[in-house]
Parts: C-alpha cells; structure tokens; sequence
C-alpha cells in the first residue's frame, strides 16, 4: 500500500489531475492532501470537484488549510468576506462564477471543507497544513499552530515523539520540497510558477506537476 501526500493546490486544477492521473492510486492506496485547496489559482471549484472524484475511487483524507478556515469564517458570518478576498478569494468565486461572496458555494462543496481534518497522526509521520509545537503532544497543538504558522525564520526542532512531521504552507519560491529529516515542507509555489508535489512516504519519492500540467523530473531535492 503506497501513501501519497500532496502539497498545497491553491486552484491548479490541471497540475491536480495530471498529479493523479500519473500516480494513478489504486483502491487500496491512501492520499492525503495538505490543505489550501482554493484560492490564488484559477480554479478552486474544479480542484473541489476532483478531490471529491478521487475519494470515491480510493482513500483519501483532507487536511483543512488557512485558506478553507477563512472561507469556513466567511460563511459562517464570522470574518468580514473582505479580508478574505485580499488573501486570493476572488478568484476562488470567480471558479464558481458568482461575484457573491457569502452565497456562491454550493452545499457539496460547503460539505467538503466542513469535513476536513486538523492533523493526521500515523505510527511514524504527523501531518498538518503548517507547522507544531515540538514540545506539546499531537493532540495538544495549538489549531493557529497547526494551520498559520510559517516555516521561514524559525525551523521547529524534532518533535519529542520522534515522528516526522509533513506539512505545506510556507511556500518554497523555488520550488523545492524541503526536507530536513525531521520535517517535510510540500508547498512548492504550484500557483506562483512552481510545482505541485507529491510524496510517497515510505520511499520518499517525489513527483511534480506545473500549473500548466508540465512534469518535472529530476532528482537531489533538498
């Protein structure tokens, strides 16, 4: 059983599907994917679509991202749709093509941010959107920790239990994945001109696909 993870999406429909459609897991494998599935790229309903495609053909588990929670608190009346659009919501409603900001969604897709985890806990790797206290145990971490906290600045020490931990969000500009042992980054900039990239844990390949659907091969990541 192969265990693919999947690095931050942000609307790259097409890099999404040919990512998949290479891998081609089979109904025994898992995917898991690492969160802002919307936003910035141009079609974050399309990205929706596909990943509700893929869960009806193998196991799939979601990580929420800062991106979905922002649009969860959008929904829920709870932030001002404003701040949201500046952070790349506008091109999530114009995939729907709707310019309201608090209707536009229809209910499948409402479902489908709702049903997303926090974090994903395995007997060797944790998996979430951003980053972890190294100190604290895994269902002790701070939900702003989990889904805000950059990378740059400051890379967490190993966490205590000795997992790895998996995360996206801090988006490497050269499109590298990012791999210090301890730690994995998988947001290598798909949106911005980068990559997508995938990763099988037990082996720790990886694979990547551009915006455009390109693949990328080479080796000596970082």
């Amino acid at each position: 059983r192969s265990v693919y993870v999947i690095g931050d999406i942000h609307g790259c429909r097409r890099a999404l599907d040919e990512l998949l459609k290479y891998l081609n897991p089979s109904t025994d494998d898992l995917v898991i994917t690492l969160g802002d599935y919307i936003d910035r790229g141009e079609d974050s309903a399309g990205v929706i679509n596909s990943l509700l495609g893929l869960s009806k053909k193998t196991n799939w588990l979601g990580l929420r991202g800062n991106h979905e929670q922002m649009l969860l608190n959008v929904l829920e009346g709870t932030m001002n749709p404003a701040a949201w659009l500046e952070y790349g919501g506008i091109s999530t409603i114009s995939s729907y093509h709707c310019t309201d900001p608090e209707d536009f969604m229809p209910e499948e897709h409402v479902n489908f941010l709702q049903s997303l985890h926090e974090s994903i806990e395995t007997e060797e790797f944790f998996l979430t959107h951003a980053s972890y206290d190294p100190d604290l145990p895994f269902d002790k971490q701070p939900p702003e920790l989990l889904r805000w906290q950059h990378l740059r600045g400051e890379i967490p020490l190993a966490h205590h239990s000795g997992k790895t931990v998996v995360v996206g969000h801090t988006p490497n500009l050269e499109g590298e994945v990012l791999d210090f042992g301890h730690l994995i980054c998988l947001d290598t900039y798909c949106h911005g001109g980068g990559w997508l990239s995938a990763m099988e844990l037990k082996s720790r390949a990886v694979w990547q696909f551009s915006q455009w659907g390109k693949q990328r091969t080479q080796k000596g990541y970082l």
